[in-house]
Parts: C-alpha cells; structure tokens; sequence
C-alpha cells in the first residue's frame, strides 16, 4: 500500500473506532468492572449548591423552590446564586426569597459563569459543592444520591444524569436527546472502568478543598473535574442521580453551542495536556483520548477522508465505493438541511446525516476558533443562544 492509502485507512477506522469502536471497548471493560456497592453515610456532609444566573428570571423562583424541598438535611444545605451581572428581575427574585439559606452573590461586568465560579467556590466552607443551572429541575433524591458517593475517599467528584424534557421537545431536541441518551450508558461504562469523562453543569458534585481556580475562558465542567482527576482522584456517574432540562429549540442554536464548548473544551484540555499521559492517570488518559479528543477531531478526519478517497479514486474499485457512499451521505444531509430549514424538519434518512456532519462542522469551527483567537467566556441558556 502507498503512504496515502495507509493514511486513508488509519483515519477510517480512527473514525469507526471514535463512534463505535471506543463505545464498545468501554462496555465490555465494564463488564468486567468492578461495581461499587455505596451506602448512605451516618452523617450527611455540609452541602452549598451554586446555580449560575444570568436573566433567569422566567425560572429561578421554581429553581429555588425545587432546590430547597429536596431531600437533604437542611441545617446541612445551603444555596447560592450567583448572578453574572443579569439585568431582568433574577437578583430581586432571589434576594426577596423567604428562605434565609438563600444567598445572592452579584458578579459585575458580565464576566461569564466560570468567572462566577472561580470567585465563589474558595470562599465556601461546606465539604461539598454542587454546581447546577437555573433551568434545572432536580428529583427530591437527587443530592443524597450524589454526595453518597463521597463516602468513598478516592471520589473527587459525581456526576448526575441530566435527561431532557420529552413534551414539545423540537426536532433538534429530539436527535440531542437521541445522542445524550448513548451519551449516559458511556459514562455508566467509563465510571465503572476509571474515571467519567468531564462534569455536567447542570448536576454535579465535588470536594471543595479540590476546586482549582479557573481561567474565565475555562468550560468550568470539564476543566475543572480535569484538575481533581490531576490531583489523584476520580469522578463517578451516578445514573439515578436525575434533573430535567429543556434541549435547545433549533438547529442552530445547538450547533451554535456545540461550537463554543469545543472551542473551550479543547482550550482546557491543552492546558491540562497531563491528564493525557497514562502514566499519571491511568485508564482515564485512554478514556479522554477516545471520548473527546477524537471526537472532537472527528470533523477534521472527515475532511481529510473524503480528499485522500479523492485521490485514491482510480487505485482499486474499493475506493470508488467508498467515496459513493461519501458523496450520497452529504448528499443527503444537504437535503436534510434544506427540508429542515423550509419545514423545520425532516425524515430521519435525511437529518441524522444533517445533525451528524452538522455537528462536526462545529467541532471543525470551535477548534479554529481557538487558533484564531476567538474565546467565549459568558453563557447562556439554550433558550436565549
């Protein structure tokens, strides 16, 4: 084989192996995992949960209702919401809050949540921290399940199981609900092998004396579960521990999101290239190789397929296959995005192509982004991107 043909096959099967391959290898470690057997502690730890606002008003009353009738001890349980700089009625909703476990904590400038974080989290003095959205609503059990896990001194960190409202959800929302659904039997699988891979912002759990501070540029849910796995610790998924969030309402608005966590989720990794070395972490070093670098990278190996099939195209008639069933997969993710932006929607032939090659182009974007300068540092909901 020539050198082309030897690239071309390494990036097909680094691509089948991205989205089938590692998923598999990660079930059957599982299996022969070990599964944790974790009891209730005899005394619940002290707890603050920081939700992160900016103009939640629509929300952040039933957010705070919903967070204070949770099952969780409450001379243990504190709440702050930090508001970046919102400008609608979040801060007086929270500040006129009946509940004195309630603290508002207003960050000036618009600086972005992690910024938020960064600045509110070394001055809590409770063992634990969750950290969770305005727009998500958690079950009564949902921080008991979380913080048992902690009873065990190698955990660092726990990560819930956010699941998406079903009711009016939108066609994107459905093939993001689709993809987060093998996304949650992953993370149960790289949870009992080493260590899931990154937070989830709306429902997780940490250590405080492990908070590291953050860079406002920083995916705080990924970065920072990053540094405790650095600090020798490892991070569970807890699928029972549940909350509900609402995906985003359009296309673009998701693509849009995907772009800007790539962008600061590989910016992170860079600057935590050590977790990457199996010499110091270990399996997890493997997992974040194969569950978001590559992933990640997979726009990039997608363009680089469909040029090599180019030029291979008169070697050997396998070649000529491929590169048809290339041309009739875009082919048919071009007219997904052509029935999904006259209709809103399309069949499933035509916009699983559309979200799959529509979300590699973000991660393509969100990684030039990076070289090019550009950063994202303030967040917002799906419901306002």
């Amino acid at each position: 084989m020539s050198g082309l043909e030897y690239a071309f096959w390494g990036i097909f099967f680094l691509l089948i192996f991205a989205y089938a391959g590692y998923p598999l290898v990660a079930f059957l470690l599982s299996m022969a995992g070990r599964k944790h057997n974790t009891t209730e502690p005899h005394e619940w730890p002290a707890l603050t949960m920081i939700i992160s606002a900016y103009n939640e008003a629509e929300v952040i009353a039933e957010k705070l209702d919903n967070t204070l009738q949770l099952d969780y001890p409450p001379d243990k349980f504190n709440v702050v919401v930090i508001s970046d700089a919102s400008d609608d009625e979040t801060d007086a909703i929270v500040q006129n809050h009946p509940d004195e476990r309630v603290r508002l904590i207003r960050i000036e400038g618009r600086r972005g949540k992690t910024h938020g974080i960064s600045q509110v989290a070394p001055t809590l003095d409770s063992e634990i921290i969750v950290f969770s959205d305005a727009n998500a609503m958690y079950r009564p059990d949902a921080l008991r399940r979380l913080v048992r896990h902690f009873s065990r001194d190698n955990v660092g960190y726990v990560v819930g199981n956010a699941q998406y409202y079903q009711e009016n959800q939108s066609h994107a929302g459905e093939h993001e609900s689709t993809y987060w659904d093998m996304e949650v039997r992953l993370k149960e699988w790289e949870s009992r092998i080493g260590s899931v891979v990154g937070g989830d912002g709306a429902i997780y759990a940490i250590r405080r004396h492990l908070f590291q501070k953050l860079e406002d540029d920083d995916i705080n849910d990924f970065v920072n579960p990053l540094h405790i796995i650095l600090q020798g610790y490892r991070g569970v998924f807890e699928p029972t521990a549940i909350c509900y969030e609402h995906t985003a309402d359009s296309y673009e608005k998701e693509i849009g999101r995907k772009r800007r966590i790539v962008n600061r989720s590989w910016r992170g990794l860079m600057k935590n290239k050590a977790v990457l070395n199996p010499f110091r972490t270990g399996i997890h070093a493997f997992q974040v190789a194969s569950h978001k670098l590559l992933r990640w990278l997979g726009g990039v190996m997608l363009l680089l397929l469909l040029v090599l099939n180019a030029f291979l195209w008169p070697v050997h008639d396998v070649y000529k296959v491929i590169m048809g069933l290339q041309v009739l997969f875009y082919l048919l993710a071009a007219l997904g995005g052509l029935l999904i932006k006259k209709n809103g929607r399309a069949p499933f032939l035509f916009s699983t192509p559309y979200f799959f090659v529509a979300v590699n182009l973000a991660s393509i974007l969100g990684i030039a982004d990076n070289y090019m300068g550009r950063k994202y540092t303030t967040w917002q909901t799906v419901r306002e991107v």
